[in-house]
């Protein structure tokens, strides 16, 4: 089973870009904004160590993946690595 994270804010660019792409590409996604969910930014720093936005956490099979950014070829790779 896979689980797709994106976090980001309203104001950012790559975020919205990314999320059409998701959308696009039919790739399921649960998004959290962290402008108005500061618990689940603390928790993306703990895992990652990065407070920039997009970031997409990739869980497979009990793995998770960071991707910082909007990196589309990144995400595919890993989604249809299986």
């Amino acid at each position: 089973m896979m689980e797709i994270k994106v976090y980001t804010t309203p104001t950012c660019h790559y975020c919205t870009k990314l999320k059409n792409w998701l959308e696009q590409e039919e790739i399921k996604y649960k998004a959290f904004d962290l402008s108005k969910d500061r618990a689940k930014a603390q928790e993306l720093i703990q895992k990652t160590g990065q407070r920039g936005v997009p970031q997409t956490i990739i869980k497979k099979n009990d793995e998770e993946k960071a991707v910082i950014g909007f990196n589309p070829q990144k995400i595919k790779q890993i989604v249809e690595n299986q």
